[in-house]
Parts: structure tokens; C-alpha cells; sequence
């Protein structure tokens, strides 16, 4: 494979020449460098370097609190106006041939990610959205994407609803008819709860199919609990370097995950774990991931 082949023609590099960069380098650290060589090769120049572990940095401006300004689900990306070029082609490059990237505005705000909720059956706008916006938001979606507009006094609505495409979590306070809209709407089981003793289920977790994360004070009987609720898996857990409020700086779907630069490798690979985004079974990601073990023991 492109892999192995890969990895074959640098370590054959390696034994076969002296190159002078490396005159008076040691054997274990000549073997050492052709690895790490191989390694770059293979995770920077193949197909699986945009596809083996998806969770990706940015930046909105100069915050790192990417799920204030988008909205990403399995359908469909919302994404705020007025952001840098660079914030945009990360989502670009990484979703523009699966789901719609859409720039819009809510009530004349960028912080759309807090004011709406969704899953790829429906969205849902507070009643401050105003009639071009909906109209922009509406055209630009799927036509299976329902649309809707909800009176409701807490109208930061990605605060108080947390949902996947088969289940949503709700602030307590919120009204009946609220809830209704939202199980009409989204196609969803509700239910009414509190993440570590906040209402604000929309801020302190965020869901996909694949699991959830939620504020790294909840216990384990509460984990255990939204676990049975939600039927995927549930992990305590930050962002940006130790962040609480993980809706305001994570947005994620099925394959997909964006969180903002401050976040640690370690933070990262707590999501890339609750969410399986790590593509292990695709073709050669047991190389790279043999590589990666190779270079730390050596390095260890």
C-alpha cells in the first residue's frame, strides 16, 4: 500500500546512504530520524492525513470559543458573518463536500451557535430572527430541514437544548410548548435535566450520535445516568485548556469535530475518543499509529 511503501523507501534511504547531516549521529538516533521522516511522509503527503483524527483547531477572530459562532450537524453548518477567511476554509475544506456551509446572522448577531438549535431534521430559530434571515436560512438549507421559529422567553436556545438526531436534553424551565416544538421539530425524545447542577444543559455538554461530553464535575452517577438517557457514551471533560462551558467552544457531528486553539492534544484526544472520530479501521491507520508508538518509546 501507499503506506508501507512509504515507510519501505525512507527506511531503505536510511540504511543505504551517510548523508552528511547526519555524520556523528548515532545508529538509535540515525533510525530515529529516518522514522520520524516516514512518519511525516505518510501523515502529511497521503489521502488519510485529512481523514485519521478529525478534531481541528481555529479561531473566531480572537476567540477560541468556536460553538458561540457556528452551528454544525450532520445536514448542515451554520457559521457567522463577519469571521476571518481563515476561520471559514477550515470548515470549508473539511465540509463543503458533505453538508452546506451557510454564513448568516441571527436577530443581527454572529453568536448563532447560543441562539439556535438543531439536528439534520430541523432548526430552530428564537423569534428575534428576523424575516430575511429565516428566508436566507431556509433557501439555503436541505428541503427536509424544518424550519421553525420559537416564542420562548430563554431564547438563547443552544443554551438551553442540547440534542443529537435522536434525543435532546432541556433546561427545566423551559415551556411545555417549547418542548413540543422541539420534539416536532427535531424528531427527538426530550428530556428535562441538569449538567453537574446547571441548567444550561446547551452549554456544559455537547452530543453527537457517537457520545457525549459533558462539564467535568458531573458525576459518575449522573454520567451513567445521561448514558441510559441518551444510549451512546458519556465523558467528563474541558476545552480550551481547562474551559468548563464546552458548548461555547466545541461544535462537533458524526466525523467531524472543531474546537478552538487553546485547546490541549490531550483535551482533543478525549474528544476524539467519546466521539470515535479516530478512523481506525481505514486503510493504513495502523502504520501511522505503529509510527507514532515507534517515535515515543524512542524518544521515552
Amino acid at each position: 500500500s501507499f503506506f508501507r511503501l512509504s515507510v519501505f523507501f525512507v527506511s531503505f534511504l536510511g540504511a543505504c546512504s551517510n548523508p552528511p547531516l547526519l555524520c556523528g549521529v548515532g545508529q538509535e538516533r540515525r533510525e530515529l530520524f529516518f522514522l520520524a521522516v516516514a512518519f511525516h511522509f505518510c501523515h502529511f503527503h497521503s489521502p488519510l492525513s485529512l481523514k485519521e483524527g478529525m478534531a481541528l483547531r481555529t479561531r473566531f477572530e480572537n476567540s477560541d470559543d468556536i460553538g458561540v459562532f457556528a452551528k454544525l450537524t450532520n445536514r448542515y453548518c451554520l457559521v457567522g458573518m463577519g469571521g476571518s477567511s481563515n476561520f471559514y476554509s477550515v470548515f470549508e475544506q473539511e465540509l463543503a463536500e458533505h453538508v452546506a456551509v451557510i454564513y448568516c446572522s441571527i436577530a443581527n448577531c454572529r453568536i448563532i451557535g447560543r441562539l439556535c438549535a438543531g439536528n439534520r431534521k430541523g432548526l430552530l430559530l428564537p423569534t428575534t430572527t428576523t424575516d430575511l434571515e429565516m428566508q436566507h436560512i431556509r433557501n439555503s438549507l436541505p428541503d427536509e430541514v424544518k424550519v421553525q421559529r420559537v416564542e420562548e422567553r430563554l431564547s438563547a436556545l443552544g443554551n438551553v437544548i442540547a440534542c443529537n438526531d435522536h434525543v435532546a436534553l432541556l433546561h427545566s424551565e423551559l415551556d411545555k410548548e417549547t418542548e413540543l416544538i422541539v420534539q416536532d421539530t427535531l424528531g427527538v425524545e426530550t428530556f428535562r435535566t441538569s449538567i453537574a447542577g446547571n441548567s444550561l444543559v446547551g452549554s456544559y455538554s455537547v452530543l453527537s450520535n457517537q457520545g457525549a461530553l459533558v462539564h467535568p464535575k458531573t458525576t459518575t452517577a449522573d454520567m451513567d445516568e445521561l448514558a441510559s438517557l441518551l444510549q451512546v457514551p458519556v465523558v467528563a471533560g474541558t476545552v480550551n485548556r481547562g474551559s468548563e462551558v464546552l458548548g461555547a467552544g466545541l461544535c462537533v457531528n458524526d466525523w467531524a469535530a472543531f474546537c478552538g486553539l487553546n485547546t490541549t492534544s490531550t483535551e482533543i484526544s478525549v474528544i476524539e475518543g467519546i466521539f470515535k472520530l479516530r478512523q481506525a479501521n481505514l486503510p493504513g491507520a495502523g502504520v501511522l499509529q505503529g509510527i507514532r508508538e515507534s517515535i515515543v518509546d524512542e524518544l521515552a
